[in-house]
């Protein structure tokens, strides 16, 4: 039960940081046609995810709660594409490129494929 509560405080956290970075960003930008907020986001999850996982697998930084609460929870809760980053950084660290890009791949058509779908659907409903 602990390691549910650490998740979702986790996940609470993490939107709630996402909600508030995202809209500063995009009103800071003055760019209404392009979702910067969400690029920053995203990028920015990217980053702490990496240094932060290089920083647990070469020190052994954080114990079993503390990467449920930050990389499951929190980040999660921010954005789930730095999970999708790190995943594919880690398939090209360990040499295995194919299931590097067939991730990459795999993931940007379908969630395409699927957001249409899901719109078509919609119409129908």
């Amino acid at each position: 039960m602990q390691k549910i509560f650490l998740v979702g405080l986790g996940g609470f956290l993490g939107s709630v940081f996402r909600y508030l970075l995202s809209g500063f960003v995009q009103k800071a930008s003055n760019i209404v046609s392009f979702p910067v907020g969400t690029l920053s986001v995203n990028l920015i999850g990217c980053l702490v995810i990496g240094l932060l996982a290089g920083l647990s697998e070469s020190r052994q930084l954080f114990g079993e709660n503390a990467r449920l609460f930050i990389f499951i929870g929190l980040l999660g809760g921010f954005t789930t594409f730095s999970t999708f980053g790190y995943e594919v950084f880690s398939f090209m660290r360990d040499g295995e490129f194919v299931s590097s890009f067939l991730n990459i791949f795999l993931h940007l058509f379908f969630s395409i494929i699927l957001v249409w779908l899901g719109f078509s659907l919609a119409k129908l409903i």
